[in-house]
């Protein structure tokens, strides 16, 4: 086990910035300090060269020669949604000492005011972007912060949790929406050894609290309230309902986010009254590299949810690498991913992976709609932003509305697109790549999932002029060795073939348990196949050899002995022009043995010509894959009932097509609750019109 007492590894967590000791980057996986390998240098070295870079980013001393200090852009909404804040970004690293710090209404952090601009300015140039780009992002009704201040607000943060006898090892929820307090929270509970836990700031009380109760957690960090697409969610009251039932919880820590007032109790504690009063220097506990980082949840849409575990030095590594390799980032880009620091995504791409390497990170607090479908776009041309991560849900939503809303923002500043949480389809590549990156952004659709930490599978890295497989994830990362797997457990040779995807040795970003159940850790992962991670997931690899996710095995449907990923049916009906979303699922069959039942989204203009619609819809699915995987049934519904990350629940939707809605189970974490009873009512009306059809 390797101890980092103050190291640099220690500090690039801790403090959120990485330590530029030399020429302001870092020199590979060893991390260097002034040109000699971390793991050479004495303790005591470690810990000064530490210190010396921590009096740096307080203003303290100068940095040393080649240092940047970071800036953070905190972007309050637009005069066109004034309750959002949409956008915050920080950016990249401008060069050159660090300016005085200035607070207060029409102050701009290191800059100077723009002509009539109440708040905003300009910041010293930085690598790779000149002085007006850096002018454009800073506008009027902005503040910008630099990261001296982001690491005083998580030493304060720090302080305040130990005041309260939060300590290293200790259990913390993080009950908050994207914000600047969410990640300085996050580095608050890493720099005090601290275990943290974010729970996504939509889900129910009862879902919280299972959470909560899980992890034993001491104490929960959360807002009065949040806003999200013009809509107001009461947080501290699904706290205050959730800690009800969780003895463990002894502080409450509660930050305004709006000017609403709440009640406070007797374990309620203010938070930005708490860190007031305390220092802005936080020493970093001594951590061992396996110590735990963070629980994050599954979305325990079937059975009781997991915590799974991420430890320190591994997973900080393989998000940093991630981030550089697959994305390639370069230093002044700004790095756009759109997740919610509630998923593994925005742990890994809002958070750990961008701040890991200095870089440039936005926070996105709305949704792709909100006040237009241009929102994600006019993002872009404001922040300037050089990578775009985002969900192929929410490309589908966007794809409803049209090229007009893409192209009415400049794009010009992007040069990598990526998709993520689920395999895209090939209408939404097309789209996403042709439309949004104008057909020269190379886009990377990544495959990995919460337990391994980042990307496994994606199109880049590879040698320059490589192909891009449309709606492949193409290619293992470095030090990911993909097999698949048979029905028998024999692991499959060749290619043109398909299987359970596992891999076969582990990589630094693996999760390691899940918490207080390892046994289940390992009945999940590893039993299926032994001496193999068992993904979940099926794939495909062409006859070129690359990997191509098919879905989730238990999304296999059986049709008459031909095995069917419900994915692969749902990626031809997607291929439809009148089709920007589908749903297949399985249901019983007394002769076949199952069946495919589609649920099919029809963009507004086509929905009266549902039924020649559906007619082309069998053809393509028997053209495409094979009669047999044409679904049985057909319906036409306006939505889809998805969770607020943006996975579609189909268990709903199964217990929908089986007509068993009498117990749906916990539809709390749906996006839209109320899109339910209008499938219901859809399958009902479509029930009764195929019994008046038998009757002809």
């Amino acid at each position: 086990m390797l101890e980092h007492r103050n190291s640099a590894l220690l500090f690039l967590h801790t403090c959120c910035t990485w330590t530029h000791l030399r020429g302001g980057r870092a020199e590979g996986p060893a991390l260097r300090s002034g040109g000699v390998p971390v793991s050479q240098l004495t303790a005591q070295d470690r810990h000064g060269r530490a210190q010396q870079g921590v009096r740096a980013l307080l203003g303290r001393a100068e940095p040393p020669q080649g240092s940047g200090t970071q800036q953070v852009s905190v972007l309050p909404a637009s005069r066109s949604c004034p309750r959002d804040l949409e956008h915050r970004a920080v950016p990249a690293l401008p060069r050159g000492p660090v300016p005085p710090l200035r607070h207060g209404p029409g102050s701009v952090l290191g800059g100077r005011r723009r002509r009539q601009a109440p708040l905003g300015g300009t910041v010293p140039p930085g690598p790779g972007l000149r002085p007006e780009q850096r002018e454009d992002r800073l506008v009027p009704g902005r503040k910008a912060q630099r990261v001296r201040e982001l690491l005083e607000t998580t030493c304060r943060l720090a302080n305040a949790l130990k005041s309260h006898g939060i300590n290293k090892g200790d259990r913390v929820a993080i009950y908050m929406p994207v914000s600047p307090l969410a990640v300085a929270a996050m580095l608050a509970c890493a720099r005090i050894g601290a275990v943290h836990t974010v729970v996504f700031a939509g889900f129910s009380s009862d879902a919280l609290a299972g959470r909560i109760q899980d992890a034993g957690c001491k104490a929960v960090i959360t807002f009065n309230e949040g806003v999200r697409g013009g809509r107001v969610i009461q947080l501290k009251a699904t706290v205050d309902a959730a800690v009800k039932t969780c003895p463990s919880v002894q502080h409450v820590f509660v930050c305004q986010r709006t000017e609403t007032p709440v009640v406070m109790g007797e374990r309620d504690v203010q938070l930005e009254e708490a860190m007031s009063s305390q220092p802005a220097v936080c020493a970093p506990e001594a951590l061992d590299s396996e110590d735990l980082l963070f629980l994050l949840y599954t979305s325990g849409s079937t059975g009781k949810p997991k915590g799974v575990v991420h430890t320190q030095a591994g997973y900080l590594l393989y998000a940093s690498l991630t981030l550089q390799h697959v994305f390639d980032y370069r230093d002044g880009d700004v790095f756009g991913c759109m997740a919610d620091v509630g998923w593994i995504t925005g742990h890994s791409y809002v958070v750990y992976g961008p701040l890991c390497n200095g870089a440039t990170t936005v926070l996105f607090e709305s949704t792709p709609v909100y006040p237009n479908p241009g929102r994600y776009w006019e993002t872009v041309e404001r922040l300037r932003i050089s990578q775009f991560y985002g969900a192929p849900t929410a490309l589908r939503l966007l794809l409803k509305y049209g090229e007009s809303w893409v192209k009415k923002y400049d794009r010009s500043s992007l040069r990598t697109l990526g998709s993520v949480g689920e395999p895209i389809n090939h209408e939404a590549w097309h789209w996403f790549h042709s439309v949004v990156g104008e057909g020269r952004c190379p886009l990377v659709d990544t495959w990995w999932q919460t337990e391994t930490g980042g990307v496994c599978i994606a199109p880049r890295p590879a040698d320059e002029g490589a192909p891009i497989v449309p709606a492949m994830a193409m290619r293992p990362f470095f030090g990911i060795q993909p097999v698949l797997m048979g029905e028998k457990g024999e692991q499959l040779s060749g290619n043109d073939i398909t299987g359970a995807l596992c891999i076969s040795q582990p990589w630094p970003g693996i999760a390691r348990s899940i918490y207080g159940d390892h046994q289940r850790f390992v009945d999940t992962y590893f039993k299926p196949y032994p001496g193999f991670y068992f993904s979940g997931d099926g794939a495909y690899r062409s006859e070129d050899g690359f990997y191509q996710i098919t879905g989730r095995m238990d999304d296999v449907i059986n049709v008459s002995g031909h095995r069917l990923g419900t994915a692969e049916i749902e990626d031809a009906l997607d291929e439809h022009p009148a089709v920007p979303e589908t749903a297949v699922i399985g249901i019983p069959h007394d002769i076949k043995g199952e069946v495919p039942f589609a649920f099919v989204v029809l963009k507004e203009d086509l929905s009266d010509d549902a039924p020649a619609v559906l007619q082309q819809l069998r053809d393509l699915v028997a053209t495409k894959i094979a009669k047999y995987a044409v679904p049985e049934h057909f319906l036409v519904v306006t939505r889809l009932p998805k969770t607020r990350s943006g996975k579609i629940m189909r268990r709903i939707l199964r217990k929908v097509a089986m007509e068993t809605t009498e117990d749906l189970g916990d539809v709390s974490t749906l996006d839209d609750p109320s899109i339910v009873k209008e499938i219901i009512e859809a399958h009902e009306a479509y029930r009764k019109q195929r019994q008046e059809e038998k009757k002809k």
